[in-house]
């Protein structure tokens, strides 16, 4: 399957703030939407970062009370792994895995086009593996 198939099933829509949004901001709209993580646009609105849980517990840690006036800027992950409409099911975890991430923006003709999640990938998984055990339970009793 691909990231164009999962989207597809899941939406295109991608909780966004700009650079300039504080911390406590991020972190109301990451409880508000139940999500791991934002993407961060720039002034042009292309990709400048993204904000994770992982980004908000880093700069929790290193700045203790004034952690949250920090700005999605401040605390972002500058180096965005993004994937494509045509990346595989294998490509995403080979991806996640290497980076040790869970959030990949989706990108296309330069535009951010969607998000896909590790959550999104296990769940794709976990529904092909159950449709190959039916269809093989299906060709066995076929068989028999």
């Amino acid at each position: 399957m691909t990231v164009a198939q999962i989207l597809s099933r899941k939406g295109r829509a991608v909780v966004t703030v700009s650079a300039t949004e504080t911390m406590q901001g991020v972190v109301n709209l990451l409880t508000q939407n139940r999500i791991g993580a934002v993407v961060v646009l720039d002034g042009k609105g292309g990709i400048a970062g993204i904000v994770s849980e992982r980004d908000v517990v880093r700069a929790l840690s290193e700045h203790v009370g004034a952690a949250m006036g920090k700005t999605a800027a401040d605390i972002m992950t500058k180096k965005v792994k993004t994937c494509g409409p045509t990346d595989t099911e294998a490509e995403l975890m080979g991806l996640m895995t290497e980076h040790r991430i869970r959030h990949l923006p989706v990108v296309e003709g330069g535009k951010l086009a969607g998000m896909i999640s590790i959550g999104d990938v296990v769940k794709q998984r976990i529904e092909s593996v159950e449709r190959e055990a039916e269809e093989m339970k299906s060709y066995i009793a076929s068989a028999g």
